[in-house]
């Protein structure tokens, strides 16, 4: 029997690669290897644009520079060498992500002999250098993880974390902060903010310049904003067994009862940011289906609720991981905040590991001080049933989105319920949530739709003072929003906005929160009153 009958009989070993794609691959690696060192020879190599190499003591150095040449176009080659496997685009994923954590790690710039710029601090430093990343390494050793950011300088509740306000309620899963009006006057309508429990609520509260809770509450709007729990492996009171359901009953619902409570109101407003953004549909498509609707208007900050497309993520996503996971947590235990940090950290790995490395280990440096990357570094656990059923039920199925497959303590979920006004924001360049899966949200939701498209990507995008008048973002071109069959469509009926997109934000949210009246000089009220000043407890406990 001939081969090739023999693979159409049997297609699954028919060969991975075209022979005459392979043969056109090694023609091309030939032919510019052969370029590459007659450039060299002749002292004519052009500069390298990739940051990891464009130093001066890279393109100085003719054996450096023609190292970093011949990287870059082996690693061409190998991503090239992907593209034209004949293999299904699930498994090109993840081969794709491999290709690219092996290429990382072994680029010539993370090796001590091979990185010019390390070797120059050496010599500068008499050695010092080297003596400075060597007690650098075994201090992060020590602690777990790779330092980025100088983290003596911030302290929650000191410099992060530090608009004025109270913990009006406290559960075992979260903590209620009211914040304190900066205005005599505010918006009737509160508005409660739901961050993810997959990481501290602080990133919408940095610092005074660039707080999201600050800026708001300058607008004149009572805010309120849910402090999640950071579980611990000591904690003796089966917190270790919540799941999605207690999270949406005990948490987001209990919140939204609480805010309605104090406030007086029947209806009030909410933002929900990322898995904040997720469970607070999820919740609201509960009270929905139970005769309830206790909120006016929407907002969704780089939520997932169609997960069909989700991006890098992809790569972790299988039948077989749902099983090992369900195995090891299903039943209790924690997800900790260690894998859940070095595996975001691994989705951008020169960004946010070998940067690092080359900096803090071969050069002796020490990183500046960044609250966001501080912010990064403080994360949290998450109870195992909890994270099992999300990971199942979304990432892998996709269930979410499918109207009463799933249930919240025997009440179908059903999203297609919800038809508040919503404001959604994607950011362009998020890996964590892709815009385009953001924009999906447009065809599940069916009240009246604001879609904003902001640069920069899942935290940066997100959190772009006003002040600083930095970055861009767009909006429909059209005087009345339309939902488009695809997201590129969508932004091909766009207009540019220069600067943040929070203003924009805040006049939709003003045009739904009801009239001025006075502002309450205190906090809570007689069923829920003070408990500690801002930021509350919770939020400080550090993960273990």
């Amino acid at each position: 029997m001939k081969y090739d009958q023999f693979t159409k009989n049997m297609p699954w070993m028919m060969p991975m690669v075209n022979p005459e794609h392979i043969q056109q691959l090694q023609t091309e690696f030939t032919e510019n290897f052969r370029q590459l060192m007659l450039q060299a020879s002749q002292g004519s190599l052009p500069p390298v644009k990739d940051r990891r190499f464009s130093s001066e003591a890279w393109q100085q150095n003719p054996q450096f520079s023609a190292l970093a040449h011949l990287y870059l176009l082996s690693a061409s080659t190998m991503n090239k060498w992907v593209e034209q496997l004949e293999i299904p685009d699930a498994s090109r994923e993840r081969l794709r992500f491999s290709i690219t954590q092996w290429l990382d790690a072994f680029a010539p710039s993370n090796f001590f002999a091979l990185n010019p710029d390390a070797l120059k601090a050496f010599q500068e430093s008499k050695g010092e250098s080297l003596q400075k990343g060597m007690a650098n390494l075994m201090h992060d050793l020590k602690k777990g993880r790779i330092t980025q950011t100088d983290e003596t300088v911030f302290e929650v509740g000191r410099n992060l974390a530090i608009t004025e306000g109270s913990v009006v309620f406290e559960n075992p899963y979260f903590q209620l902060i009211q914040y304190k009006p900066q205005t005599p006057t505010v918006h009737e309508t509160p508005l409660l903010m739901v961050p993810p429990c997959i990481n501290k609520y602080y990133i919408l509260d940095l610092q005074p310049e660039n707080s999201m809770v600050a800026y708001t509450v300058a607008q004149g709007h009572t805010v309120f904003l849910v402090s999640w729990r950071n579980p611990l492996p000591e904690d003796k009171d089966d917190i270790q067994n919540a799941t999605w359901e207690d999270y949406i009953e005990n948490g987001v619902l209990k919140a939204i009862s609480v805010v309605s409570d104090i406030s007086g109101k029947e209806k009030i407003n909410a933002l929900g940011f990322c898995v904040g953004g997720t469970m607070l549909a999820c919740a609201l498509a509960v009270a929905r289906k139970r005769g309830q609707d206790p909120v006016a208007a929407l907002s969704l900050l780089t939520t997932f609720l169609d997960f069909e497309h989700t991006g890098i993520m992809d790569v972790f996503v299988d039948e077989a991981h749902a099983s090992l996971r369900e195995q090891q947590l299903g039943q209790g235990g924690l997800l900790t905040a260690a894998e859940l940090g070095t595996t975001f950290s691994f989705l951008r790995p020169n960004e946010l590991v070998w940067n690092y490395v080359v900096n803090n280990y071969l050069k002796g440096q020490s990183p500046a001080a960044f609250d966001l990357l501080y912010w990064n570094a403080d994360g949290t656990n998450l109870p195992g049933p909890f994270f099992t059923w999300y990971f199942r039920n979304t990432y892998l199925e996709n269930n979410l989105k499918k109207p009463n497959y799933l249930s919240i303590s025997g009440t179908p979920v059903d999203l297609g319920l919800l038809d508040m006004p919503v404001y959604i924001y994607a950011s362009k360049d998020d890996h964590i949530v892709p815009w385009d899966s953001a924009y999906a949200s447009t065809h599940i939701l069916q009240g009246p739709k604001r879609f904003v498209l902001g640069a920069s990507g899942h935290i940066a995008g997100v959190i772009n003072p006003p002040a600083k008048n930095k970055r861009h973002y767009w909006v429909s071109s059209a005087e009345t929003e339309q939902v488009f069959p695809v997201s590129s469509q969508w932004f091909d009926n766009t207009r540019q906005v220069q600067g943040s997109w929070w203003p924009d934000w805040s006049e939709w949210l003003a045009s739904h929160a009801g009239k001025k009246v006075r502002a309450k000089k205190t906090a809570g009220n007689g069923t829920y009153p003070e408990l500690e000043p801002a930021p509350g407890k919770y939020v400080k406990v550090k993960a273990v």
